[in-house]
């Protein structure tokens, strides 16, 4: 049986809350931390201790809200443990970032490789993005791929690529979720309805 969460996770979460206050998901209104409490219920879901759960809620930190710094006070505030699955989930924190292609690439030849805990933040974090594009989809069209930097066949190629990298590194229930939902994402965008 699990643990129940401490104020640890609690903490965790009103950090990430005002650390992300301003950001929204992308193309839309929707407030970015229902994607970070997302990805932490999904990874809770999965059997994952304290320590993966909050990184889940700060999986995106370092990335998008301040680099070494925010690296730095997650590890004041919440352990070595944490910094260490939330930068396993960083695929940049330079300004200006590489260049797609070679970020995702590079992130993928990373997670093949990763520990169980930073792979099942990432296949939680790529499974809630893929069910929120799969959405977004049937409701907005073709007009969707706009507001990727892949555009279609870029971010079809990514999300393929990362089923098969998950798969890879070992068969897992987010693995096959995460291929459901990406191969109804290729069926329509196939064209295939």
């Amino acid at each position: 049986m699990q643990p129940m969460l401490s104020q640890r996770f609690e903490d965790a979460l009103v950090f990430a809350a005002r650390l992300h206050a301003r950001q929204t998901r992308k193309g839309t209104s929707i407030p970015y931390i229902t994607h970070l409490m997302a990805v932490a219920g999904i990874v809770l879901e999965n059997g994952a201790d304290e320590d993966t759960a909050i990184a889940a809620l700060l999986h995106d930190a370092i990335e998008d809200q301040g680099g070494a710094s925010t690296r730095e006070e997650i590890r004041r505030r919440f352990g070595d443990r944490v910094v260490e699955i939330v930068n396993g989930c960083t695929d940049a924190e330079t300004i200006p970032k590489p260049p797609w292609r070679q970020r995702k690439e590079a992130y993928i030849r990373h997670i093949a490789h990763a520990d169980a805990a930073v792979r099942l933040v990432s296949a939680a974090d790529k499974l809630h993005n893929a069910r929120a594009i799969l959405a977004d989809y049937r409701s907005l069209g073709e007009p969707l791929w706009k507001r990727f930097t892949g555009g279609k066949e870029g971010t079809l190629w990514y999300y393929r690529a990362l089923v098969e990298t998950y798969r890879q590194a070992g068969p897992s229930a987010l693995a096959g979720e995460l291929e459901r939902v990406v191969a109804e994402i290729e069926r329509l965008a196939s064209g295939n309805t």
